[in-house]
């Protein structure tokens, strides 16, 4: 999965089963902004559910116009997790957990999954663990140029959405050390629906909204840009928003 050096990705976070927007975003970025995106990477919360996934791409006989891949978040199906990554390898790609991989001429760490804040939000199979802050701890200093993740570490300055107060303190403390033994230059993430941007240490670190209201865009010179871009979704049952969904 190495797109050209001078090639151009666009990151991505927060689908929610809302595949199109996917299409839309680099359709704005190709047309409007005179971009040629070579990859489009999913921050976690695809949406990786069976009757979704059959609907768009089976029954509708979907396709993406570039090559996705994506780290899980909290919301897909982790009982079927695997078996819908294998039956669906043909459209959309998974990269694992603590994987590393290499976009252009960097090195990426991927680290999927989110902090534990309730059972329904984090259901088993997603909540990161000590074992994957090891994994990451592998990697030698200096040795990644760039992190994706769902989550975020702890201190850099992220915040709650007021309505989730109750689950506590956002971010995950194993990633902020992993930040510290690492030292990225770029750490990207999703999961709190908002942008957010903080510079700590050598590190800059961005969140990125639902997929539904912007991008990111990496060009192969390190060259960043974030993209304000409001795709229209379809009606959801008015209950979605009390969960946190649009």
């Amino acid at each position: 999965m190495t797109p050209p050096d001078d090639g151009t990705i666009l990151l991505i976070s927060d689908i929610h089963s809302h595949y199109h927007v996917i299409d839309a975003q680099i359709t704005h970025a190709r047309e409007t902004l005179g971009r040629e995106v070579q990859q489009v990477l999913v921050l976690g919360d695809f949406g990786l559910f069976g009757p979704n996934l059959h609907d768009y791409f089976r029954r509708d006989g979907r396709r993406f116009a570039l090559p996705v891949a994506f780290i899980e978040g909290n919301h897909e199906d982790f009982h079927t997790f695997d078996d819908l990554v294998r039956d669906y390898a043909d459209v959309v790609t998974h990269l694992p957990r603590n994987s590393v991989q290499e976009f252009g001429s960097g090195r990426w760490l991927c680290i999927g999954g989110a902090q534990y804040m309730d059972a329904w939000s984090t259901p088993p199979g997603c909540e990161i663990r000590d074992q994957d802050i090891a994994r990451c701890m592998e990697n030698p200093p200096g040795s990644i140029n760039i992190v994706i993740s769902h989550d975020c570490p702890t201190d850099i300055g992220m915040t709650n959405d007021p309505e989730l107060g109750h689950l506590g303190r956002p971010g995950v403390a194993g990633l902020a050390r992993v930040a510290d033994h690492l030292r990225p230059q770029l750490w990207f993430f999703g999961h709190h629906h908002r942008w957010h941007e903080k510079q700590n240490g050598g590190t800059r670190y961005v969140g990125l909204p639902q997929s539904w209201q912007g991008y990111v865009l990496l060009d192969g010179a390190g060259q960043m840009d974030l993209v304000d871009h409001k795709v229209e979704l379809p009606r959801r049952p008015g209950w979605w928003k009390w969960i946190g969904l649009k």
